[in-house]
């Protein structure tokens, strides 16, 4: 076997069908959840057999993973680096990116549904996820401290609560915003919630809430 053989790419065509499939997963997923969700109402979908799926993606496992590799792309998709910024860039791609899911409901959907399921034991997606948010946190922490030496701020202890609780607003807005899109604007809830969360964190003011 020659070691140097170049990988064989994927046909223009396949790539249109695992695409096809992928859209179609994320409605399924996104309704039914993924023990709900099966790879016959996937298949149904796009007119092809239980059987084509595996043929694809191998398993119903690693399409949900394709799934959600294929959300975390479309995040990015408008990057020039194809990820995401630091410092107070960073911040802006997250309003930035609630404007773009205001438009995506049924991606939104999908990630709500299958990280609620993540918690679930055994859950295929439950790795994914825990990587996922240690992950964000982790950037979003490190864009406050960006943020807070170019201002000449020593960086309050604060950060890891404040990036944590970023994540948490922008989740918990999704949920409301597909419950009820009439009345909770996802985007414009999102500016404010991190505006006020960025505000705390570079000029802390006494709590309100103190007694």
């Amino acid at each position: 076997m020659d070691a140097a053989r170049p990988q064989r790419k994927s046909r223009p065509a396949t790539l249109v069908r695992r695409r096809e499939i992928l859209d179609a997963a994320v409605d399924i997923f996104g309704a039914k959840g993924f023990a709900g969700g099966t790879l016959v109402d996937i298949a149904a979908q796009v007119g092809m057999t239980h059987a084509g799926i595996l043929h694809h993606f191998g398993s119903k496992d690693q399409l949900l993973l394709e799934v959600l590799r294929y959300r975390d792309e479309s995040d990015v998709a408008d990057l020039e680096e194809r990820h995401i910024p630091d410092g107070m860039p960073l911040f802006r791609h997250l309003v930035r990116t609630a404007i773009a899911n205001a438009q995506r409901a049924g991606i939104v959907q999908a990630f709500v549904v299958l990280s609620a399921e993540s918690v679930t034991d055994d859950h295929p997606a439950q790795a994914y996820f825990t990587a996922r948010y240690e992950q964000l946190r982790g950037e979003v922490a490190h864009a406050f401290t960006a943020v807070c030496a170019e201002r000449g701020i020593t960086a309050p202890d604060t950060i890891e609560d404040a990036a944590a609780s970023i994540l948490a607003v922008m989740d918990g807005l999704q949920v409301q915003w597909l419950l009820a899109p009439e009345r909770v604007d996802l985007a414009r809830a999102t500016e404010f919630a991190i505006e006020a969360i960025v505000s705390s964190v570079l000029g802390p003011q006494p709590s309100p809430l103190a007694e």
